[in-house]
């Protein structure tokens, strides 16, 4: 009998796009019998996350009120959905008090998954420090091993190149895009692979690279034809395109 939540599982249960569906997904999983208390205590942390997408706040911390008081990587699962929570809600404040206590919690925990969650958590809530949180999330990954923890520089990287694009550095953003690309083609989706590289092609776009972005989105359109994203920027290539040319 598994003892504790495998990300594999939360993985599988989870679709972000419908949290609504993910959040009767784990409320079934939680009750079923065979689970240990603690297991099914984590994926109820999952479901309050999901009530969380859907702006039901007040259930959510209802939710994870009844968990507590939450000790170990329970508690670490609860400070960080009560963060996001916040966070979603323009509490920003208070949530990165509460990711803060997350990254420390899963720090003493061995929790290196968890803690890297929390320092990108704390790289979106508190964006004035957020350099330093993404520098510690990678400080951290720097000592893993896993796959699945690894994925986490996909984000990382995504996260940090679209900041310095918003700062207007778009040549240093590249390289973030890129190493993005890098990391999704090794530890991520197939989903992840795809977006980072039409980031790489906005980018490009934003350079004046038009040709090499052309090059990108063309051949991301032929994966996925109906893909309206791709289109937009495609589009937005051809009239780059044709205001260069004479």
């Amino acid at each position: 009998m598994v003892d504790r939540l495998e990300q594999a599982e939360l993985d599988a249960i989870w679709n972000f796009d419908d949290p609504v569906a993910s959040a009767d997904r784990f409320a079934a999983a939680a009750a079923e019998p065979h689970r240990p208390e603690l297991v099914r205590a984590e994926l109820e942390t999952q479901r309050a996350r999901a009530l969380g997408l859907q702006r039901r706040y007040d259930e959510a911390d209802a939710l994870l009120d009844l968990l507590g008081p939450a000790t170990d990587t329970l508690g670490v699962r609860v400070l960080l959905e009560r963060g996001r929570l916040r966070n979603s809600a323009g509490r920003a404040a208070e949530a990165t008090a509460l990711f803060e206590d997350a990254l420390d919690a899963a720090r003493r925990e061995g929790e290196t998954f968890l803690a890297v969650d929390a320092a990108h958590m704390l790289a979106i809530s508190d964006p004035e420090r957020s350099e330093r949180w993404t520098a510690e999330a990678f400080d951290l990954l720097s000592g893993a091993s896993d796959p699945r923890t690894l994925r986490w520089s996909v984000a990382l990287h995504n996260n940090r190149g679209w900041r310095l694009f918003e700062e207007g550095t778009p040549v240093s953003a590249l390289a973030e895009f890129e190493a993005a690309v890098d990391a999704a083609r090794a530890y991520g989706t197939d989903e992840q692979r795809f977006a980072s590289e039409w980031t790489v092609a906005r980018c490009l776009r934003e350079l004046g690279r038009i040709h090499e972005a052309e090059r990108i989105v063309r051949a991301l359109a032929d994966e996925r034809p109906e893909d309206e994203a791709v289109a937009a920027e495609l589009a937005a290539l051809t009239d780059a395109t044709h205001t260069i040319e004479p």
